[in-house]
């Protein structure tokens, strides 16, 4: 019989946040955080608005969020559980080292709000947990890494594998976290849904 192996393959981490945290975190106390420093935020508002980003993120206003709002504190101490986890899983030499956390941002995403298709350069482990995901939102679209070598291979059938997709969409719950290597490109489909998808992203670096 012929012998089929799979090589090379990406692997994507999803779980509770409070399943390995040690203080377990509100997620209605994080949404309740995430919407006031949204509203306080002038700077984060105004790149958004120059830069032509929908609705809101902290990204380039807000870098010690952490410091600043215990609750964020918690639930980056919480996700560093799972990065630990996840590393043990790719199985990296990480020569006596840890990954750090270094850049955790809000995203709010409203009705016809999307997220072009990025990466996450300089970093190894990215991704982002989970605050609101009103019904009809969008899901986390992933690309295959290798999709810009494949020329002209046929398209795959809707009946094949999500494995073996070129495209693979996740939609998360509230509280859930998922983790992937910084270099899987992924984007943030339109937001179908009246209102708004909010999550907290963030990027892990070694060294």
């Amino acid at each position: 019989m012929p012998e089929i192996s799979s090589l090379f393959v990406t692997r994507l981490y999803r779980a509770t946040v409070n399943e390995l945290a040690k203080k377990k975190i509100d997620y209605d106390e994080l949404h309740a955080s995430c919407l006031a420093i949204a509203e306080d935020d002038e700077a984060g508002q105004d790149w958004a608005e120059a830069n032509g980003y929908p609705g809101y993120t902290s990204y380039s206003s807000l870098n010690d969020l952490p410091w600043r709002f215990p609750i964020f504190g918690d639930l980056e101490k919480a996700l560093d559980r799972h990065v630990a986890a996840f590393v043990k899983d790719l199985g990296f030499d990480l020569q006596g080292k840890k990954l750090k956390c270094d850049s955790l941002w809000i995203n709010i995403l409203p009705e016809g709000g999307t997220h072009a298709s990025h990466i996450h350069p300089h970093s190894v482990i990215s991704g982002t947990t989970y605050v609101a995901m009103p019904g009809g939102t969008s899901a986390l679209k992933l690309e295959d890494p290798r999709l810009p070598m494949m020329m002209h291979a046929p398209l795959r059938k809707k009946s094949a594998p999500a494995k073996l997709q070129s495209f693979v969409y996740v939609k998360p719950a509230v509280g859930e976290v998922l983790l992937w290597e910084s270099w899987l490109r992924h984007e943030v489909p339109m937001n179908m849904a009246e209102d708004d998808r909010i999550s907290v992203s963030f990027n892990y670096g070694w060294g």
